[in-house]
């Protein structure tokens, strides 16, 4: 009998010494963001023979592709959202910074026993040790502090140390990285979150691409570039997919791709028989409608195409409810975990999902604001649109013309707006100003 009571003190002391991943299964979780990729150029989307990108429309394919996700309208104001879980309205301070005392998904997972990385575009200051605070455990960055070219010629910030790659190309550079890490940590589960450079401007050709000439092709030089843009973003996309397979992850590794705002608004995409102007920094649709699919062998079932409603918000709670991770609770989580959708078991979809954008984070009454669900989209000033059949915002709707289905939404949705700002308001009275970086959106 003392023999047995040992044994088992001696389990009971072997597990609360283990990780709990090694414990429970965990997936390991790549998240890519491309940059200035709206949701007109993938050809899952319906995208025209301009774009190529096949190993986008696989995963697509292979999937879960979702019709109504949802970004912020520019770039840091999207990068807050997605890795903190909030709405701007509660912590958006300023272009290029995220405030330090803010708790990221970087922090989720490391905290929940990941080994983290992110590579790509940062844009949310906080000097050197910004990325790990953050909760990263590496990084290979461009825009951390200093801004070189993000192309040809890169310079870069590893780990604390500035690297220049003369005769390189940036998002090779980047990828191979990410790749080396995840070889690196195959045998513990990983969380990469990679912030991809391209397609966004300057619109260069790649190293896959010809140079511009006009008597050959009928597109503008601006969506000329641009079209080989999307296509190295896809096939950078794939070089990591491929590690994953040859690494043997593929059934314990979850992918998802999204973008952080709509196209650039230099370039015009044909899509579905209409020209399509770039909507990026804009409020309508092609500004904040953004690519997103989810790719995970074995547990989404392939072939999906989703309706509900998502947002960036929704990722960090999501992310922790995949790796067991804890969603803060010292402060309001606006987003939920669309967990079970990917695994195809019942969930109380949402309802509505809101933006609060002023580029320069001023709470003086110049921001916009709406909330939005599929088919309605409700505006602060009042103004009440049906986007599907008005995705240029140019015809608010009447009191009058409307039913009262429209008029019962119209309500649910001047709710929610009332209820953040309020929230928002309360919160904001003694936040503390933090550095930005004001040089425009890179």
């Amino acid at each position: 009998m003392r023999r047995n009571n040992m044994l088992l003190w001696v389990m009971v002391i072997l597990l609360a010494s283990t990780p709990s991943f090694l414990i429970a299964s965990q997936p390991n979780i790549v998240l890519i963001m491309a940059d200035d990729m709206g949701y007109e150029c993938l050809g899952a989307n319906g995208a025209t023979s301009v774009y190529k990108t096949p190993n986008l429309d696989r995963l697509a394919a292979e999937g879960i592709r979702f019709e109504h996700a949802y970004s912020q309208l520019v770039c840091t104001p999207s990068r807050v959202q997605i890795m903190t879980g909030r709405y701007n309205a509660r912590n958006y301070t300023g272009f290029g910074a995220l405030q330090p005392n803010e708790i990221t998904f970087g922090n989720v997972m490391k905290n929940a026993g990941y080994k983290t990385c992110v590579a790509g575009k940062w844009q949310l200051g906080g000097g050197v040790k910004g990325p790990t605070n953050f909760g990263f455990d590496e990084y290979c960055l461009w825009q951390l502090t200093r801004r070189p070219s993000r192309f040809d010629d890169p310079g870069l910030e590893m780990n604390g140390k500035e690297v220049d790659y003369p005769g390189e190309y940036g998002p090779e550079v980047i990828t191979n990285y990410l790749i080396d890490f995840m070889k690196r940590n195959k045998e513990e589960p990983f969380f990469v979150y990679y912030p991809m450079v391209l397609p966004h401007f300057p619109f260069h050709k790649t190293p896959d691409g010809k140079k511009y000439d006009k008597n050959k092709t009928d597109l503008d030089l601006k969506s000329y570039y641009f079209r080989d843009m999307v296509a190295y973003a896809d096939k950078m996309v794939g070089k990591v997919e491929q590690a994953i397979v040859e690494l043997g992850l593929s059934e314990n590794t979850l992918i998802i791709l999204t973008c952080d705002n709509g196209t650039d608004k230099k370039v015009t995409t044909r899509y579905k028989g209409k020209d399509i102007m770039g909507g990026k920094g804009t409020t309508p649709n092609a500004g904040t409608h953004v690519p997103f699919i989810a790719n995970w062998p074995g547990t989404i079932k392939p072939g999906q195409v989703s309706q509900e409603l998502v947002d960036f918000s929704d990722l960090l709670p999501t992310l922790a409810d995949l790796g067991g991770g804890s969603v803060p609770q010292d402060r309001v989580i606006d987003g939920r975990s669309f967990l079970p959708l990917l695994k195809g078991e019942p969930m109380t979809p949402r309802d509505w999902v809101y933006c609060w954008y002023q580029r320069d984070g001023k709470r003086n009454g110049s921001a916009k604001v709406f909330a939005r669900n599929q088919t309605y989209k409700l505006d602060s000033s009042g103004k009440f649109y049906n986007v599907p059949a008005d995705e240029l915002e140019q015809s608010p709707l009447t009191p009058e013309g409307i039913d009262a289905k429209a008029q019962k939404t119209r309500l649910n949705l001047k709710a929610v707006i009332d209820k953040i700002d309020l929230e928002a308001t309360n919160s904001n009275d003694d936040k503390a100003e933090v550095e930005t970086n004001n040089q425009g959106c890179w």
